[in-house]
């Protein structure tokens, strides 16, 4: 019996004896949300009428401007559950990576909880959202907590106090006043688009705080149980893995000589850029009796005089593949591997001024050759931009060949040929999908090509991606060791 009180008693002291006051802000926005929780079980009238007239105000306030509606929704965007999500998941593959078991741990369980409790509560207290004259923003499910400032304050809070020590002493406070502005102002967004009312979004934030506040105090004694010091949480969880979880070592330069780097970009752009506007002027208006011209006739009708519905189908789905918003999920998620496997940012810059490099080319060449669509019918009917060169080709060319270009040479594993194939069949499926969907004639796509190619081969020559490689650098895991990191995940939960 004695054990059994001192067992209690050790956690329960440990956790006074470290921070009263830690303490009494955590059970203070536990107790603040249960009663907001009850207030708004039992419809309190003067909570009801303000959260019903603050809605109606900001509706009549925001509704009219569409400018506004936009970037309100962007920012909303932010605490939205693919963007947790994928925080999260990159963050805690990151953390495995650099062998963070106990952090990586520390992410999925906190992060597990808010997705937990948002529909648990919703479901609980069964409130409908707020009704307003003119609806401007999208929703699904109860309305009591935002599920969208819970999230924002539970995974960014987490990440916050998880990355802090890889940041330098004076960059800590910028960060955590960034982090608070941005979970404050999603959570104002989810009431300015009228999607939520006041007390939705505050009980949301009394949660998320009291949520986070349990979590970063079980750790604290999770170390203090194992003999680790507990060091303030301005400090992060975790001070002794700053160095381990920092993205990259500190680089005076990324590059040895940026400014020449610089000019050697902007030129390369420019003669790039020639190069595409000849080439499309040239294909579009003036190849009467070519090649060029029976190919860019007879190609788009073969495909028209075969459509179905089983391959209209697929096209659409292929097609998608080159769409920005696939672009940019796959360069969200490589880049930030990148940086946990090999620690260095010009791979990083590479990608990122690959796929900038490409979206400029593409739009100032199609508004420069402002070539019509072909003359078939157009799937995806009419587009904001003309037809030469094909934008979601090129940016498939550049993505994939990028990636390739920089695994291969910095693994001898058989998948390093994995990349390479990827970059051959993912531009190919999606060439001709947008040619079978009658959106761009071959010389489209060869336009593309001729876009990709000759601004990687730039970056590759002006930023020397691989640089790092001949400098004697080395992944953080080997590939051999990746059946390690479960073993490294399971070995954090279990007693020292």
């Amino acid at each position: 019996m004695t054990t059994v009180k001192e067992m209690v008693r050790r956690p329960l002291g440990h956790f006074a004896e470290r921070s009263l006051a830690g303490l009494a802000v955590i059970l203070g926005a536990g107790v603040g949300f249960g009663i907001l929780l009850v207030l708004v079980r039992t419809r309190w009238s003067p909570l009801y009428d303000v959260d019903h007239g603050v809605a109606a105000w900001l509706n009549d306030l925001v509704a009219p401007h569409g400018p506004l509606v936009t970037v309100l929704n962007a920012i909303t965007d932010l605490g939205g559950r693919p963007v947790i999500i994928w925080l999260v998941t990159v963050a805690v593959v990151g953390l495995l990576i650099r062998r963070q078991a106990r952090l990586a741990v520390y992410v999925i369980v906190t992060g597990a909880g808010a997705l937990i409790l948002d529909p648990a509560l919703k479901t609980l207290v069964g409130r409908l959202r707020p009704e307003v004259d003119v609806p401007i923003g999208s929703y699904a499910g109860e309305s009591f907590p935002s599920g969208h400032a819970l999230g924002s304050m539970v995974a960014y809070g987490a990440l916050l106090l998880v990355f802090l020590p890889a940041m330098a002493p004076r960059w800590r406070r910028p960060a955590i006043v960034l982090v608070a502005t941005v979970v404050a102002a999603i959570g104002l967004t989810r009431i300015a688009l009228g999607v939520h009312f006041v007390s939705d979004v505050l009980g949301a934030w009394l949660l998320g705080a009291a949520w986070l506040g349990v979590t970063a105090y079980a750790f604290r004694l999770w170390r203090r149980e194992r003999g680790r010091t507990v060091p303030p949480l301005a400090e992060g969880l975790e001070p002794e893995a700053g160095h381990d979880i920092a993205p990259a070592p500190a680089e005076e330069q990324v590059l040895p000589h940026p400014r020449s780097a610089v000019a050697e970009l902007v030129v390369g752009w420019v003669l790039v850029f020639g190069v595409l506007f000849g080439f499309g002027t040239y294909v579009s208006f003036h190849a009467e009796g070519t090649v060029f011209e029976t190919l860019d006739t007879d190609v788009p009708q073969w495909f028209a005089d075969r459509h179905t519905d089983a391959l209209t189908d697929l096209s659409w789905w292929w097609s998608k593949f080159g769409d920005t918003h696939a672009i940019l999920l796959v360069s969200m998620v490589f880049c930030p591997l990148v940086l946990a496997v090999w620690r260095r940012w010009r791979p990083v810059l590479f990608v990122a001024l690959a796929m900038f490099g490409e979206l400029s080319l593409f739009l100032a060449s199609a508004a420069a050759v402002d070539r019509p669509r072909p003359a078939v019918e157009n799937l995806d009917g009419p587009m904001p931009t003309s037809s030469f060169p094909s934008g979601h080709i090129a940016a498939t060319i550049c993505l994939y060949a990028a990636i390739a270009v920089l695994v291969f040479p910095r693994t001898d594993r058989w998948w390093r040929w994995v990349p390479v194939a990827l970059a051959v069949i993912m531009p190919l499926g999606v060439a001709i999908s947008r040619m079978y969907r009658g959106m761009h004639h071959p010389t489209d796509f060869m336009g593309a090509i001729l876009l990709s190619a000759l601004w990687i081969s730039l970056l590759y020559w002006v930023l020397r991606p691989n640089a790092d490689l001949r400098q004697g650098n080395q992944p953080v895991i080997e590939s051999e060791d990746v059946h390690t990191l479960d073993d490294e995940l399971v070995k954090a939960g279990r007693p020292d």
